[in-house]
């Protein structure tokens, strides 16, 4: 008995988180704190952090503080994070059928094409695979990062044709190099902290990036005077939280987390726009020159590359049949 009272006493006397483990949940995204997909995501966890009233300790980490997102499928699958928000360049090693947006059939669309793909029946198979293969929880729907374009270094790429024999500055992907070669141009990867001297050096003529990125980099400074508006592709960043920990929580939390994600999405792609916006003018007030080709080229230039698209498929990995389903979803729009 006098045992007994002990333990009573000393379970009574421990602090609340001794008494009662929280849970953890550590939210890592790559970029810095002043991009608009940190920004974004980080009105995501404190929206929940708030929802929540301490059910679970919300942790949220940028600028790599805890990873690169490079390693986070792997750190998700070893537990070591609970959710991150990878682009899907980071995604396509794992599951090959989410570089089906990198094909040809995507060169030169709006956003609106890649939405009608993603957010459909079609978007909702591949996030069933991604749930299986890699046994993780698509939160809901990708937020984007926006059109990445053909960059001039000192060169004016003014038309389809000018591509022809160009050094192209590509982060990766062979997605990348094999649209780079097919548009004519030499494919090239140079780790981004060594780009500026490259480009110092003459030794690049173009590089495949957005305006945010040339913006935040200040690549103007560095000889970038031109740019070929043609909509290369389409990178977003995919939610993610690993499935050990997302198969633990009760129902209740698991809606207020989708909930809470599908209220905020909608604002971070709006923002995701306006950023890539503002970095725009940015460009044409530092005296870059912006090339938009017309509708009718970037058309007869995505015919010309959809007859290579089944070697892309191929080397790719990605399914066939998948590919097939899409091509047949935007045949009428062009």
């Amino acid at each position: 008995m006098k045992y007994l009272v002990i333990l009573l006493v000393f379970f009574m006397s421990m602090p609340p988180a001794l008494a009662q483990v929280i849970p953890v949940m550590r939210i890592s995204v790559e970029n810095t704190e002043t991009h608009f997909q940190t920004r974004a995501v980080q009105r995501f966890a404190d929206d929940i952090r708030e929802k929540l009233k301490g059910r679970i300790d919300v942790q949220f980490f940028s600028n790599a503080q805890l990873l690169r997102d490079s390693d986070v499928i792997q750190a998700l699958g070893q537990g070591r994070v609970e959710m991150a928000v990878p682009g899907t360049w980071n995604i396509m090693q794992f599951e090959p059928d989410v570089g089906v947006f990198l094909l040809p059939v995507f060169y030169g669309r709006a956003a609106e094409d890649n939405y009608r793909i993603i957010d459909g029946e079609i978007g909702h198979s591949i996030n069933t695979k991604l749930e299986k293969n890699l046994h993780l929880k698509v939160l809901g729907q990708w937020m984007d990062l926006g059109h990445a374009h053909l960059f001039g270094v000192n060169k004016k790429i003014q038309r389809h044709e000018d591509i022809q024999g160009l050094r192209i500055r590509v982060a990766g992907g062979t997605a990348n190099k094999l649209r780079i070669q097919a548009l004519g141009g030499r494919p090239v990867i140079i780790p981004w902290p060594d780009l500026p001297e490259y480009m110092r050096q003459g030794k690049v003529d173009g590089i495949l990036t957005s305006y945010e990125t040339v913006k935040s980099a200040k690549l103007w400074e560095n000889g970038v005077r031109h740019v070929f508006e043609d909509r290369e592709y389409f990178p977003q960043y995919i939610p993610l939280i690993r499935a050990s920990f997302w198969e633990k929580l009760p129902p209740d939390i698991q809606g207020l987390l989708t909930d809470t994600w599908k209220e905020n999405i909608h604002a971070a792609r709006l923002s995701a726009a306006e950023a890539q916006k503002e970095a725009r003018e940015t460009l044409i007030q530092k005296g870059v020159d912006i090339i938009v080709p017309e509708p009718a080229q970037l058309e007869k230039w995505r015919n010309q590359m959809l007859s290579l698209q089944d070697g892309f498929i191929r080397e790719l990995r990605i399914d066939p049949e998948l590919a097939g389903q899409i091509n047949a979803v935007l045949k009428g729009n062009g």
